[in-house]
């Protein structure tokens, strides 16, 4: 798929990656008790909602990574499309990537708005 990739560039594209997602997606909170001993004060920020939050939180994070996949996907398909020098095969590939990656898009926001109507109004956590 990608031949023209060297290995080098792949592995620093990969470890690029990795390291962003690494450091975006996950925050830790260090905390102290008042009398001075090492203590965890809900290390997760539920609150009082709990489990759902952790739950919705769970589920927003994998949209976004689908989301960033989609993403992907049409950066692939317009670069299969304007690299195709007349050849119809890769042309139509190049398109049916797109609108499959469009497809996907439609059904991402569709379960993120359904999460988010089923977590904030049903369940009404936020």
């Amino acid at each position: 798929m990608f031949q023209f990739i060297t290995r080098g560039a792949k592995t620093i594209f990969l470890f690029i990656f990795t390291s962003a997602f690494a450091f975006t997606a996950f925050s830790f909170v260090l905390a102290s008790c008042v009398t001075g001993e090492a203590c965890i004060n809900d290390p997760l920020n539920l609150g009082a909602g709990g489990v759902p939050i952790l739950i919705g939180r769970i589920i927003k994070a994998i949209l976004g990574v689908v989301g960033s996949l989609a993403l992907v996907m049409f950066i692939y398909g317009g670069f299969l499309w304007m690299t195709s020098s007349g050849n119809r095969d890769k042309v139509e590939k190049g398109k049916n990537t797109l609108v499959w990656a469009t497809i996907g898009m439609v059904v991402i926001f569709a379960s993120y708005a359904l999460v988010k109507f089923v977590l904030g109004d049903v369940l009404g956590l936020k």
